[in-house]
Order: structure tokens, then sequence, then C-alpha cells
């Protein structure tokens, strides 16, 4: 199996410019991607368990392998929750679909987003990691917005060895992604 494209130019390029902008000494301190996860919160499907199989087919064609089911902790009176009750669906992507994920979200989703003028810079948690949201996901091309019956957000969390934010940005800078400017 080839490397994904993104994987591939990190290798080439990007690691040894990274070492010289950030000052690393060790070829271990350069920051990587170490896995994104994509979550949806279907709080809705606590009635209908139609949604959740239809997002199951969904994240799992976006994501390229079968996602797991997550389920209520404890009961919450107030939002008529029981426990052990699905609510989400979740999926942790690493090594080669986490670049191949990575590559098509950056040269394919986020250009197909209505009105898309960059990504923030502020979704950065302090560690390193970047929680990036989608508001559908219809703009996947795997998936078919035909056979949709409900639009979906998706949260999607890149997280990285980088010890700081400034770190994670340059690293995501330099694979591409598109963040909005700053004034």
């Amino acid at each position: 199996m080839d490397l994904p494209r993104l994987r591939e130019k990190y290798e080439k390029e990007i690691k040894s410019e990274l070492q010289k902008e950030l000052n690393l000494d060790n070829v271990m301190e350069i920051p990587v991607i170490t896995k994104i996860v994509i979550n949806s919160g279907l709080g809705m499907a606590k009635d209908d368990s139609k949604i959740i199989e239809d997002m199951l087919e969904d994240i799992g064609m976006i994501a390229g392998q079968k996602p797991v089911v997550t389920k209520t902790k404890k009961a919450i009176s107030n939002f008529k929750i029981k426990v052990g009750q699905d609510i989400g669906i979740k999926v942790t992507l690493r090594r080669q679909m986490m670049w191949y994920f990575m590559d098509r979200l950056i040269s394919i989703v986020l250009p197909r987003i209505k009105d898309f003028r960059g990504i923030s810079v502020k979704a950065f948690d302090g560690n390193g990691n970047y929680a990036l949201g989608i508001k559908e996901h219809t703009v996947f091309p795997e998936v078919d917005s035909t056979k949709v019956s409900k639009l979906n957000g998706l949260q999607v969390v890149i997280c990285t060895s980088a010890k700081n934010d400034e770190q994670a940005m340059a690293l995501l800078k330099k694979l591409g992604m598109p963040f909005q400017k700053v004034n």
C-alpha cells in the first residue's frame, strides 16, 4: 500500500521545515498528527433508531472504518434520557486512514462548505489539539445527499503531538489547513 499523499508531503518537506521554523533539536519533538476523532451527537435519535442507523452508515463511509455508537452514562430527567441510551456516534482514525481523511478534509470537504472563509484560529485547546465543527455531514463526497433523511453536524478533533497551540498551528498550516486571516 502506498503512503498517503499528505503523509508523503509531511515526511519529505514539512518535517524538516517545521524543525527549522520551531528551532527543535530532536527529531522526536517535531509535531505530528496522532489521531483524528470524528463525533456526531444525535440527541434526537433517542426516539428514532433509524437516524442512528443512517448516520452509522454515513460516518462509516466518511471515515472508511466502522464507527461506534456512544451511550449515555447518566440519566438526566430534564432531557428525558435514561442510562445506556444511544446518544451519538464516534470513530477514531489513526495511521493511514487518518492521513487519507485529513487529505480529503483539506482538499475536498472544506472548500465545499457554503460561505467558507477559513477555519477559526481560536479552536485550539491549549495542548495542541484542534476542534473543528462541520454543520452538515453532506459536504463529504461519500455521502449521497438524496438519501439523507436528516442533516447532522460533525465534530472533528485533530490531536497532535505538539506541546502548545503555536506548534500545532504551524503544523496544520504547513499541511494546508485554510485558517482565517487575523486582522
